[in-house]
């Protein structure tokens, strides 16, 4: 599969990792819009938050279960968004299902 974030979960491309279980990875992204920003994937590969089933939702939900615990190891204790794009006008610019978690500063209402 030529999926980025399939090619993170593998190892074959370095990732600043601060969460991983056998469910999802979170990691810095490389670009980062706030002062904290981390994505959360899960292992499994879903394109988007259409692909998310019956079968697969799991992953979904172990996702959330450790959003705050990541939020909180970050810092994030005045609050934070989490976004995740679906398709191409939402500009979703990798087709894996991914969460970001963004925070560390006061952020504007129109952002996200």
């Amino acid at each position: 599969m030529d999926c980025l974030f399939c090619k993170i979960i593998s190892g074959d491309i370095p990732s600043s990792k601060v969460y991983e279980d056998d469910m999802c990875l979170a990691f810095k992204d490389i670009n980062p819009q706030t002062p904290v920003h981390i994505l959360v994937i899960p292992k499994a590969h879903i394109a988007s938050a259409d692909g998310v089933n019956a079968e697969n939702s799991k992953y979904v939900a172990r996702i959330f279960e450790v959003i705050p615990q990541i939020a909180a190891e970050q810092g994030l204790v005045g609050g934070y968004r989490i976004i995740s794009n679906c398709g191409e006008d939402a500009c979703q610019s990798v087709k894996h299902l991914h969460f970001h978690i963004m925070g560390g500063r006061k952020l504007p209402e129109n952002m996200g």
